[in-house]
């Protein structure tokens, strides 16, 4: 049986632990989930829509406790945390006052019939494995959607994180959610791997890392599942010649240091024309030293924890290896003394194609900044690397900075913002970032039967 436990990333601190998910308790899990389909498919569609307005109103009732979990479970600034409560709950909303109209049926030209219309219907159990990054957020991305068309959930939260997602699971029951519709269970890898395998399940949505999606693709595929896959990013950010240097550094760098860094569509990589590139790094470079890193439930904290100590060392040794390999390191990149997951914000340039950090995802508060002699160089760069999550173009030109965003191979290009999530907006990426969307009537299409009905009253 595996075991999820809670640790304070800013202290260390054993903060409770959970039993797992016992083996012979699988089948009953998967009964459940299986058994609560047919009653939440057939009710009636304005219901589910009511019920999700409610889980909104309950996050929004219970924000500060919410918020402060989560400060305490994985490090996240209190200030941020609020935000993604917040944002998780317009993410219910937005789904209970316009999911049902994303139901609606199609009519389609006949084309030879009296009638041909296509119908959107829920398919069954669903299961969720969900990051730790981002505890509320990303557990509503998928649960919203899912939940208004009818489907069933299955919730695998991250094992840090299993006292928000007990809450969680709280909230939506309290809310009019039947208890089998909705089910977090604190399982182990090899328990999701058959739950997958299970028929009574019909699909998976992983956000995780790339291992993790290949494993869950592979299980999945062997059994013929739908699979909606979000992994890792390294996104670029592209400033153009005729752009606010100033103004853009300083949003790149808070951009870059929220969540400590911990965001795969986080700007990575920052590309600048390299008579700019200067002072482009100072202003990064100050802002990284003038961040606040400290306890996350202090309001005054900018940049909090990495999840845990492992997370932390592991950023530190990426950068410590990009300089071993010839990169200029401009400040940070090392351990704060005592207890807690800290690290001071790197800023790296001089990273090329033959070292590591050039291709690698680095997961924490460090910025890697290129110079290029041209915007032809610029999407090169941007586009040279295996993921495709994000990026953006800034620039004053829209016409041209448009143009440019649109050569990025990414599945979200910004111009003159990053990293934008609004509930109505498609969320996900190409190549190695994964494949499907969340949110908007996208993240409605994933798991659906899209079922054809055509009419003929007369012989053909």
């Amino acid at each position: 049986m595996s075991s999820y436990m809670t640790l304070n990333p800013a202290t260390g601190e054993t903060l409770r632990e959970f039993p797992g998910l016992d083996d012979a308790a699988v089948p009953g899990v998967l009964s459940r989930s299986h058994g609560a389909f047919a009653g939440w498919r057939a009710t009636e569609v304005g219901e589910r829509a009511r019920r999700l307005v409610r889980i909104a109103d309950a996050y929004e009732a219970r924000q500060d406790e919410l918020a402060e979990l989560i400060s305490t479970e994985m490090g996240k600034p209190l200030k941020e945390a609020v935000g993604e409560v917040e944002l998780a709950a317009a993410i219910y909303r937005w789904y209970g006052e316009h999911g049902p109209g994303l139901l609606n049926r199609e009519v389609l030209d006949p084309q030879g019939a009296d009638e041909s219309l296509v119908r959107t219907e829920a398919i069954g159990s669903l299961i969720g494995v969900m990051p730790w990054n981002y505890p509320y957020y990303q557990v509503a991305r998928f649960v919203a959607p899912n939940l208004m068309v009818g489907n069933t959930i299955i919730l695998k939260h991250a094992s840090i994180c299993a006292a928000s997602s007990e809450l969680m699971a709280e909230l939506v029951h309290a809310a009019g959610m039947p208890e089998d519709a909705y089910i977090n269970v604190f399982a182990s890898n090899d328990q999701i791997a058959d739950m997958i395998a299970d028929p009574r399940v019909r699909g998976i949505s992983l956000t995780g890392s790339e291992r993790a999606g290949a494993s869950v693709a592979e299980t999945a595929g062997r059994h013929l599942k739908k699979v909606v896959l979000e992994l890792g990013g390294s996104d670029p950010l592209i400033v153009l010649d005729d752009g606010d240097i100033e103004r853009t550094a300083t949003i790149a760098a808070r951009a870059r240091l929220s969540n400590a860094g911990q965001a795969c569509n986080s700007p990575k990589r920052m590309i600048v024309p390299n008579d700019k590139v200067d002072d482009f790094v100072s202003v990064v470079t100050r802002a990284f030293e003038a961040a606040r890193v400290g306890d996350p439930t202090d309001e005054s904290t900018q940049v909090g924890p990495l999840s845990s100590i492992t997370a932390r060392d592991t950023v530190i040794a990426q950068v410590e290896r990009a300089v071993e390999q010839g990169a200029t390191l401009h400040t940070g990149g090392e351990a704060i003394d005592g207890a807690g997951a800290f690290m001071r914000p790197a800023v790296l340039t001089g990273v090329t194609s033959d070292m590591d950090a050039y291709s690698e995802e680095i997961f924490g508060p460090v910025a890697v900044i290129y110079g290029v002699d041209s915007t032809d160089e610029a999407i090169t760069l941007a586009n040279d690397v295996g993921f495709g999550l994000s990026g953006s173009v800034w620039g004053s030109d829209i016409d041209r900075a448009q143009e440019i965003a649109d050569r990025l191979e990414v599945g979200m290009a910004y111009v003159n913002e990053h990293g934008t999530t609004l509930p109505g907006l498609p969320f996900g990426g190409v190549k190695r970032s994964g494949f499907g969307r969340e949110l908007g009537r996208w993240g409605m299409g994933e798991f659906v039967n899209t079922r054809l009905r055509r009419t003929s009253t007369t012989k053909k």
